[in-house]
């Protein structure tokens, strides 16, 4: 007796793709990639509208809630929610549109560090609202428990890779280079 084939899941759908998907973790990952690319979307073109990147939105965030005299660039690349390589050359584009500004620090002349201008916090203080918004427009579909859930399983997902970049990770510590600033996934087991 010939078993029925698979019912398409809905990317399959969307993309029109015509066999299964190779793996389930493939599926998950073109999943997450479509997902964000919705997304993302929706927020460059609200920040674009701004003058803004995501990203230095994202600067202008960190610098808000670290407060005080500044920060130095190195520890904004560290708690930026995507990586980039550049901190440098997003900042200097924040400093050219008068939303920061670089100080150096009294206590040692080397160290600069980046603060939020009067007109930076003037315009998170504007863009607050609308942001939140628009997080609710772009996910409020979904329920307190799914969200919840979507967290823990893209917290999930990211563990090895933070892992390896923090040299963490198991494969790290044992000398295989093959995990961390490659295309080599963490070893199995590794989360």
């Amino acid at each position: 007796m010939m078993s029925e084939p698979a019912r398409p899941t809905p990317l399959q759908r969307q993309l029109r793709k015509r066999n299964p998907f190779s793996s389930p973790a493939q599926e998950a990952h073109l999943n997450l990639a479509r997902t964000h690319e919705f997304l993302a979307g929706h927020f460059a073109r609200f920040f674009k509208h701004h003058s803004l990147s995501a990203t230095q939105y994202n600067i202008l965030r960190i610098l808000r809630g670290q407060g005080g005299e500044g920060v130095p660039c190195q520890e904004i690349g560290d708690q930026m929610v995507t990586l980039v390589p550049d901190v440098t050359r997003l900042v200097d584009r924040l400093v050219e549109a008068g939303l920061v500004e670089r100080r150096r620090t009294p206590r040692d002349r080397r160290i600069v560090l980046v603060a939020l201008t009067a007109a930076g916090q003037q315009l998170l203080d504007e863009l607050e609202r609308p942001v939140l918004d628009l997080h609710e427009r772009t996910l409020g579909h979904l329920s307190a428990t799914e969200l919840a859930v979507l967290s823990q399983l893209l917290a999930k997902a990211r563990q090895p890779w933070e892992e390896c970049a923090a040299g963490t990770d198991e494969t790290i510590r044992n000398g295989d280079e093959g995990a961390a600033g490659t295309d080599h996934a963490p070893r199995e087991g590794g989360a």
